[in-house]
């Protein structure tokens, strides 16, 4: 029966959760907008989708405060224009550590500081020749206040830091970066015992490439895959090939035992006409299929052994970042806290756990159904998906749903009445699941098709027949 179904693949989920091999997921908190909300809202909204780990781009007082006590880990940033600063003076980093690090340690778990952003980039600048100083200096403040064994120092590369990054067994590091800034850092963090922060979008490979590149390739949607020409490995993501080649750069000079995490990657929700690709359904896609590959999947096929570990970029939509329209449609939420599209963010929302617990973040859509707002995409657009009812929620929240989807939604539910095929088991979790899936597959799968305002989840898993 496919009710019956239904409830054996949430008891799948269930066990897939206690995977030892599953990564994590974190998000990145900017703030470059005008309206935002408070960072006491945003702990509150991190919390209740069960998000642990936050990664900001400062150490602005306000935030740091607010993730006090509240078991979040974050990452703090050290801006680029005060690396020569601290480079140039241990006092300055000293102070620095002394008013950003020491001040809100421990109640704030900060877990890491990124020395700069994207300062191994494609060229060799000036900022280039000051980071490993600078993450140098820093390091020895952390010493003094006896915080280094628990405080991480590291600095985010840019993929373009690649001289060749195709096919992945390929990758290597510009020749011009080695020996100026890449063999420093990567010194300093086996010395330390810390990891390599490398920020991967396969958004931008894919806008640029969109004649070459599978879109659900890009996507991690269900593909034929690509084969490595070097070392005969199938690919079936864009994101692991590219990550892959970040660790076959590292490999080529020596540098194989240092770990890795992603501190940005992320798909916008709009672009400009120039920016193929950018729509809501690829970003609840690309950011949904994500989510679930780190938390049920093991590593690369070149590190298997490795979780994946990442953050998102981003929490919210910033309407004063510069550049295309891309940069400001990064975000999972709006400024108001309601989700751009519904997709989980934690194991806890993978199981459809957490989806109802709060107000936070729903859809501003306020009828049983999201917005439909991106209209008819093909199947393949927004990957292979399923539309599950959420246990958690009350039974007027599933009734209501069940209601709609059955009735104005036009979802086909013959088979769930008392003499259908699907009436048993007879219950109304098992009932709505048939109804949500009905309506969502009618759709297309489109994005905003499954949600049922908090009722429902997709889950990338199929049901078990």
């Amino acid at each position: 029966m496919a009710a019956q179904a239904f409830s054996i693949l949430l008891a799948l989920l269930s066990a897939i959760a206690a995977s030892d091999a599953a990564g994590s997921v974190g998000i990145n908190y900017g703030r470059l907008a005008d309206n935002l909300p408070s960072p006491d809202k945003v702990v509150q909204l991190l919390k209740s989708q069960g998000v642990a780990k936050v990664k900001i781009f400062d150490t602005d007082p306000s935030v740091l405060s607010a993730l006090a006590n509240s078991g979040i880990s974050v990452v703090v940033c050290l801006p680029n224009d005060q690396l020569a600063p601290a480079a140039g003076d241990q006092s300055y980093a000293d102070n620095w550590v002394q008013a950003n690090i020491v001040k809100y340690y421990p109640a704030t778990k900060i877990e890491a500081i990124a020395v700069g952003n994207e300062v191994i980039a494609a060229n060799v600048t000036s900022e280039t020749k000051v980071l490993v100083p600078a993450m140098k200096a820093i390091q020895a403040s952390l010493v003094k206040s006896k915080l280094d064994s628990s405080i991480k120092v590291s600095s985010p590369i840019a993929l373009s830091c690649l001289g060749s990054s195709y096919p992945a067994s390929a990758g290597s590091f510009q020749p011009a970066l080695v020996d100026v800034a890449v063999r420093p850092m990567l010194d300093f963090l086996r010395q330390t015992g810390s990891y390599l922060m490398v920020n991967v979008y396969p958004f931008y490979a894919y806008k640029d490439n969109s004649d070459q590149i599978s879109l659900d390739y890009a996507l991690f949607n269900e593909n034929p895959g690509v084969v490595d020409s070097g070392n005969g490995v199938k690919y079936n993501s864009l994101f692991e090939a590219q990550l892959d080649a970040a660790f076959a750069a590292m490999s080529a000079i020596q540098y194989d035992d240092i770990k890795v995490v992603v501190t940005e990657t992320g798909w916008p929700s709009a672009g400009d006409e120039t920016e193929t690709g950018a729509s809501q359904a690829n970003a609840a896609a690309y950011n949904g299929n994500l989510v679930r590959r780190v938390l049920t999947g093991n590593g690369t096929p070149m590190r298997p052994n490795d979780p994946i570990n990442v953050y998102i970029f981003a929490l919210f939509n910033e309407d004063q970042k510069p550049g295309p329209t891309s940069e400001r449609n990064y975000g999972l939420f709006y400024p108001d806290m309601q989700r751009v599209y519904n997709i989980p963010l934690s194991q806890q929302g993978l199981n459809g756990n957490l989806i109802s617990q709060t107000d936070i973040g729903r859809s501003r859509n306020k009828s049983p159904t999201a917005n439909n707002g991106t209209g008819g995409m093909s199947r393949t657009s927004v990957g292979r998906s399923w539309c599950l009812a959420n246990p958690k929620v009350d039974r007027h929240g599933l009734q209501a749903g069940l209601d709609y989807a059955c009735r104005e939604g036009g979802a086909d539910c013959g088979p769930i009445q008392s003499n259908g095929t699907c009436f048993n088991p007879n219950s109304l979790v098992a009932h709505a699941s048939y109804a949500f899936n009905s309506y969502y597959q009618k759709k297309a799968r489109v994005s905003g098709s499954c949600n049922f305002n908090g009722a429902a989840y997709v889950s990338m898993q199929p049901p078990r027949t």
